[in-house]
């Protein structure tokens, strides 16, 4: 790590949950438990602080999971030729959760020379989806 910069090359889970501390995905939670240029996978407690007035998870935290797994998916993928940004983050809740511990797994469906495809399922502890959501990337040469 060099200026405040991770590089994702050779990054294990342990590292990038520390990378990730003092941050947005820190203040929800979210564990990294794989990371790979293949399958990056995280989880998270479902919390009272992560609900929506309605005593449920609040959707923008699946948006956050969705978008970061993916993110950090498609970085490790595209590795020292450059960077990736997300354009587009399109979630769908599927199941009311009040508490508990949720599972994201993000995996490609596209890796082309400027855009990635990647969908992330979330699931509960009974393996049951409760969101699903796809980030396209774009792919930033150095």
């Amino acid at each position: 790590m060099t200026d405040n910069t991770l590089s994702l090359a050779e990054i294990t889970p342990e590292l990038m949950t520390k990378a990730s501390e003092g941050t947005f995905t820190d203040l929800i939670g979210l564990r990294f438990t794989e990371v790979s240029p293949d399958r990056v996978r995280g989880e998270w407690e479902v919390r009272p602080q992560l609900h929506q007035p309605a005593g449920i998870q609040n959707g923008g935290v699946y948006c956050t999971v969705i978008e970061t797994l993916a993110s950090v998916g498609a970085g490790v993928w595209f590795g020292e030729r450059g960077s990736v940004v997300g354009v587009n983050n399109n979630t769908d809740f599927l199941r009311a959760v009040r508490e508990g511990i949720l599972t994201g797994e993000a995996t490609p469906i596209h890796r082309g020379r400027s855009q990635q495809l990647w969908v992330v399922v979330i699931t509960d502890a009974e393996g049951r989806a409760v969101a699903r959501g796809q980030v396209r990337l774009q792919n930033l040469a150095a």
